[in-house]
């Protein structure tokens, strides 16, 4: 192995238009500049879905990317949001530090209209499930519950069965909760595309 040098800068580092770094346009420019300067690595932190408090090191799933990471604009671009629908949200002002309320208040009302207009990607989304059912099953029932529960820690459910991972009880949850676990699925369909 060679010698190399490299870099530390997470994504949500990057500079974007909607509260945090993207893996958008910025972060290609940015990596086109590594290349351009002669460094070998880029080192980012853990890019999983975040829970309280926002930590890299404290995932949802091992699995899961964080969809603050998904870029908006590529969004645009794909027909599944328009730029109305991001331009009129508040995602703070301050360029050195992600509001995340606000982030956490936006992100997921703009990631609903791009679910809302799905359609065309059906086909390709379809597969992502199927080859990605092993770990995106679990993690889209555990995001639609949670969500259900007003976010709360599993730990606070009021269903002991589906805290506990009960068979009846995630049969019924996945009926229950259908479309929000195909939600939080596609926003991993949107991630990893």
């Amino acid at each position: 192995m060679n010698r190399g040098s490299g870099i530390l800068l997470h994504i949500s580092s990057l500079a974007e238009s909607y509260g945090i770094g993207t893996f958008g346009k910025e972060a290609y420019a940015f990596a086109d500049f590594l290349k351009r300067s002669g460094q070998t690595y880029w080192q980012i932190l853990p890019i999983g879905q975040t829970g309280y408090g926002d930590s890299p090191y404290q995932p949802f799933s091992i699995y899961a990317g964080n969809p603050y990471f998904i870029d908006l604009d590529i969004l645009v671009t794909e027909k599944l949001i328009m730029h109305s629908d991001i331009d009129k949200l508040d995602w703070g002002n301050n360029q050195r530090e992600v509001d995340y309320q606000k982030l956490y208040n936006n992100r997921y009302k703009v990631l609903k209209l791009a679910y809302i207009n799905r359609n065309k990607y059906q086909q390709e989304f379809s597969k992502f499930k199927d080859e990605n059912g092993y770990w995106l099953k679990d993690y889209s029932l555990f995001m639609a519950v949670k969500e259900k529960n007003n976010s709360q820690s599993w730990l606070a459910w009021e269903d002991r069965a589906i805290r506990l991972h009960k068979p009846k009880a995630v049969d019924k949850y996945m009926k229950e909760l259908s479309n929000e676990v195909d939600y939080y699925s596609f926003i991993q369909f949107l991630f990893y595309k």
